[in-house]
């Protein structure tokens, strides 16, 4: 911008220090003398208000359009003199703005438009005055219950006066709490963020802040380049993560993941966002779960992300135990994924046995599912070593297999040799503790639990050889307690069952053994367990 200093020496001067300076250094200078601004604040638009306030001695027409305008002006050409008890233009913009509580809703949105137009220091301070307006009438709004959109912009500071043809009684109260987010789409991810923190401090509700957030990034997602994307959506994830996280669902979450696998986000964000799922966990399903593998990975489903949700979950609340019926439903849901993902031929035995093994024994009551998931893996991935099938079982805790499971696993070929012996032995060993819990009373054979009968019993004689009874007495049980009785009968015959498995499994290792060294092992070991 370039103008004539002569002619606006007498006027401008005696408001502006800065051109005071100016030309009071350059006095003795010979020819015309130019000024040339390259960075004044609006343009051509504020060095034009600017000088209307010069030639009108001092007086300007301050509304909410300029008010912005007029205080960056000032600021940059300091005028901060009073002139003649003229009020100079930086004390008639500041008090201008001291009156903002007073302004209608859409005048405050209309300075707010000036301010995201003024990419200038000092719109800081209107800025923060604004958003801080905006979020009082909000407050206001929701203390009194307003009528949505149908109200007038115009009307007393906030929308509290109603058409007569107005549907509220059939709005939800979303839509109630929801009027002004159309209003406020203009705002940059830097206001937004702003907004929020005054949001906040007001304390606002959670869900409403959050339902904005969405209703904004996908309104905005619908034009903006693949980098103003990621700024929108890392703005987002960072406003959630100040949320109260109850009041911020794992649907939410999920949906802003989704958003954020064809985006280049950064690492912080996403750690963010990975936090927040993982705290809630127990509440996700096995669909939330089954997230696709980003590109160049092989695996079918993302399994490294579920380790970082599992991750984040165990060390949520700074080191908390987290309440066992949460470790429960997570421990269930992880089954179910595991089983979802073991038929992947490309899965590697690291991944699948990393999440097996991800959460404590403790949070399992049962590892039937695990181990289901694990002959599904092992029939799929048939090129497995010795070494890795191994590896593999050792995420499993045999004592938790039921009788079924272990009656499966002693017949599984698929798992090695070692696995199907130890599942015996844990069961066994099992069953005998409760066995040996009840108080046995001497009586005949023929009142064994899996024959009464004199033939049976002479069978049993017969084969005393192949068979061995742990015990074959009465349970000292309460007649009143039937169904325990029979269920400790079922038990006992089971225990018969497995040690006849045990016997067979033990001829046939004996066959298979190649040194004498494992089939001294394996001969010593397992009379042991049958007797």
């Amino acid at each position: 911008m370039c103008f004539n200093a002569s002619m606006f020496l007498s006027i401008i001067t005696q408001y502006s220090s800065k051109l005071a300076k100016v030309f009071g250094k350059s006095s003795g200078s010979s020819g015309k003398l130019k000024v040339i601004f390259h960075d004044f604040p609006g343009g051509a638009e504020g060095f034009e208000l600017m000088l209307r306030f010069c030639y009108n001695n001092g007086k300007g027409n301050i509304s909410p359009s300029n008010l912005l305008l007029a205080r960056c002006a000032a600021e940059y050409m300091e005028m901060n003199e009073s002139v003649k008890n003229v009020c100079n233009l930086m004390d008639q913009t500041e008090k201008s703005l001291q009156g903002i509580s007073y302004w209608s809703w859409s005048e405050i949105l209309i300075a707010l438009k000036q301010c995201r137009n003024l990419v200038v220091e000092d719109s800081c301070v209107m800025l923060e005055k604004c958003l801080d307006a905006i979020v009082g009438r909000l407050v206001l709004a929701s203390e009194a219950s307003p009528c949505p959109s149908t109200c007038s912009n115009d009307s007393s500071g906030i929308r509290f006066s109603c058409d007569s043809k107005s549907t509220e009684s059939i709005k939800t109260s979303f839509t109630r709490s929801a009027w002004w987010f159309e209003d406020l789409l203009f705002l940059t991810p830097q206001m937004v963020v702003m907004l929020v923190k005054s949001m906040l401090s007001s304390k606002l509700d959670h869900h409403v802040m959050s339902k904005f957030l969405l209703y904004y990034q996908k309104v905005k997602f619908a034009n903006a380049s693949t980098d103003e994307k990621c700024k929108i959506i890392e703005m987002v994830i960072d406003m959630h993560y100040e949320l109260d996280q109850s009041s911020v669902s794992f649907k939410t979450l999920f949906g802003i993941l989704r958003v954020t696998l064809c985006l280049n986000i950064s690492k912080n964000c996403r750690n963010k966002l990975e936090n927040m799922i993982g705290s809630q966990l127990d509440q996700v399903t096995l669909d939330n779960l089954l997230v696709p593998s980003p590109y160049g990975i092989n695996y079918l489903y993302d399994v490294n992300l579920v380790l970082r949700f599992l991750k984040a979950f165990l060390r949520q609340g700074n080191g908390a135990v987290v309440a066992p019926i949460r470790m429960r439903k997570v421990a269930n849901l992880i089954d179910l994924y595991i089983a979802e993902i073991a038929p992947d031929p490309c899965l590697r035995t690291s991944k699948f046995l990393a999440l097996a093994t991800a959460l404590p024994d403790s949070a399992r009551d049962s590892c039937d599912e695990l181990y289901h998931a694990m002959d599904m893996y092992l029939e799929v991935h048939t090129q497995l070593s010795q070494d890795e099938r191994i590896k593999i079982c050792c995420g499993l805790n045999y004592e938790k297999l039921s009788p079924q499971a272990c009656l499966h696993l002693s017949k599984n070929t698929k798992f090695p040799s070692k696995s199907a012996v130890q599942a015996l032995i844990s069961q066994q060993s099992k069953l005998k503790s409760l066995l040996n819990a009840t108080t046995p009373i001497s009586t005949p054979y023929n009142d064994s639990l899996c024959g009464s009968s004199g033939s049976a019993q002479k069978g049993k004689k017969e084969k005393s050889s192949e068979q061995v009874v742990l015990y074959a007495g009465n349970f000292d049980i309460p007649p009143d307690n039937e169904k325990l009785k029979a269920h400790l009968q079922g038990m006992q015959c089971r225990v018969m069952e497995l040690e006849k498995i045990c016997r067979k499994m033990q001829t046939q290792m004996a066959k298979m053994t190649k040194s004498k060294a494992s089939s001294h092992s394996y001969g010593k070991s397992l009379p042991k367990l049958c007797s």
